[in-house]
């Protein structure tokens, strides 16, 4: 795939969980990215919080052609610009603009808009999103928000991030609008201090292992 054609629906589809994953030393991207890609999870969501973030997913990018690396915590045109130049096939927003989307459409990058009340549902898709994250979802009302969304929004598919953990995880991949969900289990702190490559392995082996209703 390639950044043109891969669609925000293959990114939610591929495994039922998109690891959220903080950096802080490039020296453990791409070791963390082949850990995270033999256990199953090739969607690798690098978040922009750290001063290396864009040094990772670019040498990801660069050294991990099994994994599909893409940038978090994207809040504006130029995240989404710089984050494209440095190798991210697909973008994930906490919250949604206008602006962003229009951005992600003219890079022809897939965007996972963030939100939170039915108001943004009606924004995003407007503007021609209809595949969001959920965010933060345990705290702006879970599984039953999710369900009350259903009905007039049922075209719209979910990928909740905020709060998901491997014992709420199969309550929300249930869910008939819920395509996959995010979380940060998958790169525990400890491991990615030791660089456990193993145990990360084996987290996204359960993660992909995960049932889910579509």
């Amino acid at each position: 795939m390639t950044t043109t054609t891969l669609t925000a629906l293959d990114v939610v589809q591929d495994a039922p969980v998109i690891p959220v994953i903080v950096l802080n030393d490039t020296t453990h991207a791409v070791a963390l990215a082949k850990a995270l890609a033999a256990g199953g999870i090739r969607m690798l969501e690098v978040t922009l919080r750290s001063p290396v973030a864009l040094d990772c997913i670019r040498a990801i990018a660069a050294e991990v052609p099994e994994a599909v690396v893409g940038a978090g915590t994207v809040r504006s045109a130029a995240d989404a610009q710089a984050a494209v130049a440095a190798g991210a096939r697909f973008l994930v927003s906490p919250g949604y603009t206008s602006e962003l989307g229009q951005a992600c459409q003219t890079l022809q990058v897939p965007l996972l808009p963030g939100v939170a009340t039915a108001s943004e549902i009606m924004q995003a898709t407007a503007d021609g999103y209809s595949v969001l994250k959920f965010f933060p979802a345990l705290q702006s009302g879970g599984v039953p928000m999710l369900k009350a969304w259903f009905g007039p929004f049922g075209d719209v598919k979910f990928c909740p991030t905020g709060g998901v953990s491997p014992d709420n995880a199969g309550q929300f991949l249930a869910l008939p609008n819920v395509a996959c969900v995010g979380g940060s289990w998958l790169v525990p702190a400890e491991a990615l201090a030791k660089q456990d490559w193993a145990a990360i392995t084996a987290l996204a082996q359960a993660a992909s292992r995960l049932e889910r209703a579509v």
